[in-house]
């Protein structure tokens, strides 16, 4: 059987920003509520230890895509809203998804609360859509910076016929190009670009090669053979929910 996973190296990732950049155009994800945005390809920055003996580190958090996922078991719909690939994916289906969060609250790795300061957590695994507001608000607003002279975003809506108007459209059977209100969104190993042979397009986007995706049942395959040259470490290992996401080596700018 095919067990798709993801190594991250992390020597070779620089925090570039690129997976994320990516990951929201193919996606379509959109600004959200407090000027924040859905980031499926989010990032933790640590810094350790006291000048100028100092560490710090760009660790990229995404789904973990757990083989044991606490967010599948705690979906309350039949057929399961949040659900398992034959090939290990964690995917969620919009029509079945009801928007009770339970499986927000499930995930360990989840930290979409908005904190006391206003600012949300860490980073955010599955994101929710807020009922009753667009997902895509800019492309809704007439507003004009410079009256006469710029286009709006609605404008921009109207010309193209796409919200957004760089939108990426795909076929597939349990997802929408764009997600609408009172759902939960997350990254999805971006599924539509595997069943077409292609890579997740952060992968490809990766300057420097920084994660690598494949089947980790393949011995011949390079996360296989990465994982055997390399110690590696997942995130809150403790939860026992087995993540498909990896991390080799380490950098310190010190």
């Amino acid at each position: 059987m095919t067990q798709y996973a993801m190594v991250i190296d992390l020597r070779k990732c620089v925090g570039c920003g690129a997976c994320a950049l990516a990951c929201k155009t193919e996606n379509n994800t959109a600004a959200r509520k407090y000027g924040q945005t859905h980031n499926w390809a989010d990032f933790i920055h640590e810094t350790t230890g006291s000048f100028p003996n100092t560490g710090f580190r760009t660790l990229p958090v995404l789904c973990n895509h757990c083989s044991n996922a606490p967010c599948v078991e705690a979906c309350p719909v039949e057929p399961k809203a949040m659900y398992k690939t034959a090939d290990g994916i964690t995917m969620h289906n919009d029509e079945r998804c009801i928007g009770c969060r339970a499986c927000q609250d499930a995930c360990p790795y989840s930290m979409d609360e908005v904190t006391k300061d206003g600012a949300y957590g860490e980073y955010s695994v599955i994101s929710y859509n807020e009922e009753g507001e667009s997902t895509q608000p800019f492309f809704t607003d007439k507003t004009e910076l410079i009256k006469g002279c710029t286009t709006s975003g609605a404008e921009l809506v109207a010309l193209t016929g796409a919200i957004p108007p760089h939108q990426t459209r795909y076929q597939h059977p349990d997802y929408e190009s764009v997600r609408r209100d009172n759902i939960v969104e997350k990254c999805i190993f971006c599924d539509h670009r595997i069943k077409n042979d292609e890579l997740p397009y952060c992968v490809s986007a990766c300057p420097s090669s920084a994660r690598i995706f494949g089947d980790l049942d393949d011995a011949g395959s390079d996360v296989a053979k990465l994982l055997k040259q390399h110690q590696s470490f997942v995130l809150k290992e403790e939860e026992g929910t087995k993540p498909n996401v990896y991390y080799i080596r380490d950098y310190s700018a010190r």
